[in-house]
């Protein structure tokens, strides 16, 4: 992980902790080289996950340290999901790394799961926001004292201004427990409105990360994302995926691009067979 703020607590005393990756201007190249030498010793293999908002000399670092240790065992997974999404993301790669899954298997399976995270946030102004498309008309009620307004980025994204006749945005169709981060914003709309539209079981508080304000555009919110907290359905989830080779560097994948050497299978074994593992009409994840 490349920030200590998206490592939320562990769900169990079985659930690893995540090992953070520094910033250049935080740790030298030569400590960061070591640093990852010893991962690589202990575990056997890296998966890095990382906010594809990340700073471009960050990602040069993960990029060099991998290059210079000319190492196959360091999977770069640049993820498109607001900061917590990816924080809740990471935790449930950390609780499947205790499975029986091989390395392969666990860096795919980070583009599967993150379909089922629905990350958005309540904002109070989208003059700064360009995530989701914004109308003009959505804009211009930012200037109206009071306003407020409800986002969805992933996995689908969405837009409701928040009013005494607005429906809240669609949420997922599988049960789920929701996390939420407070930035400067006192609504309790979340926990009072969202929640229970969505019909979450259990509804958890983190630290808003401090990339969230910049991806948001505005400190005036209140961060949220729902998940599947149970490791048996994500553990079924991962399962009900076929399993393919990656026929550049020989480890196992699921979908269609591995998550270490970033190839993609051949056209003819591009696809995707869910089980269904999921009750309540969950949706199955998209062949992308």
């Amino acid at each position: 992980m490349t920030s200590v703020d998206l490592v939320l607590p562990p769900t169990d005393q079985q659930t690893p902790t995540a090992a953070l990756l520094q910033a250049p201007d935080v740790q030298s190249l030569e400590m960061a080289i070591g640093d990852m030498h010893v991962l690589l010793e202990q575990h056997g293999y890296v998966v890095a996950v990382y906010p594809s908002a990340i700073a471009p000399a960050h990602e040069r670092r993960l990029y060099s340290v991998r290059s210079v240790l000319e190492s196959d065992r360091i999977a770069l997974l640049k993820v498109d999901l607001p900061p917590l999404g990816i924080a809740v993301l990471v935790r449930q790669l950390r609780q499947l790394s205790i499975c029986d899954f091989s390395p392969g298997v666990i860096a795919s399976a980070a583009r599967l799961l993150s379909h089922y995270i629905h990350a958005g946030a309540l904002l109070h102004s989208v003059t700064k926001f360009d995530r989701v498309p914004v109308d003009l008309r959505t804009h211009a009620k930012s200037w109206v004292p009071g306003s407020q307004f409800a986002v969805v980025a992933s996995p689908q994204p969405q837009l409701v201004t928040i009013g005494p006749k607005a429906e809240p945005p669609t949420g997922p169709e599988f049960p789920t427990e929701l996390m939420t981060a407070k930035g400067q914003s006192q609504s309790e709309w979340v926990k009072q409105t969202l929640a229970p539209a969505w019909k979450v079981q259990t509804i958890h508080e983190a630290e808003l990360p401090s990339d969230s304000p910049a991806w948001w555009g505005t400190g005036k919110l209140v961060e949220f994302a729902a998940y599947l907290p149970d490791i048996s359905v994500l553990y079924q989830l991962v399962c009900s995926v076929r399993r393919e080779i990656c026929h550049w560097c020989g480890l196992e994948l699921i979908g269609d691009l591995c998550g270490f050497c970033s190839s993609p299978l051949p056209a003819a074994e591009n696809r995707m067979h869910h089980a269904g593992v999921l009750s309540q009409g969950a949706p199955a994840p998209p062949q992308s």
